[in-house]
């Protein structure tokens, strides 16, 4: 008989290895290759979509709405893009204490009786119970069951039906085909595989709780968010009021969409109006500080941007951004040096976005470079102007989608003038708003 050879698996990344190093080869990661236990036989598998079929035509695929559950939190809603869909899979991740219980128990005390099952195995019944009560939840028909073998988890489904399933958390279930531990590569994938598969085949809409690393991606294989339909992320800092949840795949609705909450003490609550809470309140105008108008999915939002310019007394002056992208800044300076005449090589620069958003697209160039000159200059802008734009590397101005959409947004919340590119301009006149068409950097700093 012949010996079977020793594998290695990365906990990080699920790479296979004959032979063990210090260093997973695919994911850099350091000391994740652990030894493979073998497997037992698990029998015939379906695929991740159901049992399999033959081929089919196309045209032939009957076509039919997709049916969705209202979670009873708007933003909630927002995110998941309408609803929970029937037989979808929700992947939902966040730091530890940032309320991913919390919104999960409010959604389930907010379904109708007997739908709901929750299956925990990271904190007992009495936990669960104790926080329901702090929160003032009516959970007396809530089903609960504390268990963290998947074969009995799917089974129970078999048995009782339900039509939203919560598992907190994917990486606490094991199941009994492999002999590794509970939270390692193989069980994580296999035991949302299993779940998945049901999901699909049973038309049970299943939530997954999944633990971040250090670096805030999702924990376990990353062939875990390609399985599910909609991945989430919790964000937002632990000690703070306002929690983000953002949609980052969504095969059902808009990828990028943005929820906003506030954690009270009776649990999280949705924040309809997030531009007011994002925006600080001054007495008077202040230098290094503007407004723009980012976009979150289908929402545009109103965010302030603050900058700080200090002469540096080091040898490589510092530029930090917090919610913006450190690179960017670095070659906005740069373009604004050549095609602008103004030199910051000897001056520190601090960017920050008010509220801890995150702003990713290009929409911010030109407020980090005006909030940057205002404090440069000690100047303060108008409290009542706003800006947004693309800034290229020849000085040009270029436009960002959906522009007219940002000006109309802008002018429901008083803002009065607004700095943006040209080709952005609306054909329209916005009721009271002043807008200030640039295509050129120039043409920037002749506004400010």
């Amino acid at each position: 008989m012949a010996k079977s050879k020793t594998q290695y698996v990365c906990q990080s990344c699920g790479a296979i290895s004959p032979k063990w190093a210090g260093q997973c080869g695919d994911c850099g990661a350091w000391n994740t290759l652990e030894e493979a236990a073998p497997a037992a036989s698990a029998g015939p598998r379906g695929g991740y979509a159901g049992a399999v079929a033959g081929i089919t035509r196309l045209g032939e695929v009957e076509l039919a709405e997709v049916p969705r559950t209202s979670t009873g939190l708007s933003e909630l809603d927002r995110a998941l893009g309408g609803g929970l869909v029937h037989g979808s899979v929700v992947l939902l991740g966040g730091d530890p204490g940032i309320g991913k219980s919390t919104l999960l128990l409010q959604t389930l005390a907010m379904l109708p009786i007997g739908d709901t099952l929750y299956v925990t195995g990271e904190e007992s019944a009495q936990q669960i119970g104790m926080r329901a009560r702090r929160l003032g939840l009516e959970v007396d028909g809530l089903r609960l069951l504390t268990e963290t073998q998947v074969e009995n988890v799917i089974a129970t489904c078999e048995r009782e039906r339900p039509r939203v399933l919560v598992i907190d958390s994917i990486q606490t279930l094991y199941t009994a085909a492999l002999q590794s531990a509970p939270g390692s590569v193989g069980q994580v994938r296999e035991s949302a595989a299993a779940l998945v598969r049901m999901a699909k085949q049973r038309g049970i809409t299943v939530i997954l709780v999944g633990h971040v690393t250090k670096d805030g991606q999702l924990a376990g294989p990353r062939v875990l968010e390609h399985m599910v339909d909609t991945v989430l992320y919790f964000e937002g800092d632990p000690d703070g009021r306002y929690r983000m949840l953002r949609a980052v795949k969504n095969r059902f609705g808009a990828v990028n969409e943005l929820g906003v909450f506030a954690m009270l003490e009776n649990g999280l609550k949705a924040v309809s109006n997030p531009s007011a809470i994002f925006l600080s309140r001054h007495q008077g105008p202040v230098p290094g500080s503007v407004v723009m108008v980012t976009r979150e999915g289908t929402r545009p939002l109103l965010v302030e941007v603050q900058a700080l310019v200090a002469e540096s007394h080091a040898s490589q002056p510092r530029r930090i951004t917090v919610g913006l992208e450190q690179n960017r800044l670095t070659m906005l300076l740069a373009v604004l040096h050549r095609h602008g005449g103004v030199a910051l090589f000897d001056q520190d620069v601090f960017i920050n976005v008010v509220g801890g958003v995150r702003v990713t697209e290009t929409a911010a160039d030109l407020p980090m470079l005006a909030a940057a000159l205002s404090s440069y200059r000690d100047r303060a802008l108008p409290q009542e102007l706003l800006a947004f734009g693309e800034v290229g590397l020849a000085g040009e101005i270029r436009p960002v989608p959906n522009g007219e959409e940002r000006l109309r947004e802008a002018a429901k919340h008083g803002y009065t003038r607004a700095i943006a590119p040209a080709a952005n301009a609306p054909r329209k006149p916005i009721k009271g708003m002043e807008i200030i068409p640039v295509s050129r950097l120039s043409e920037v700093l002749d506004a400010l």
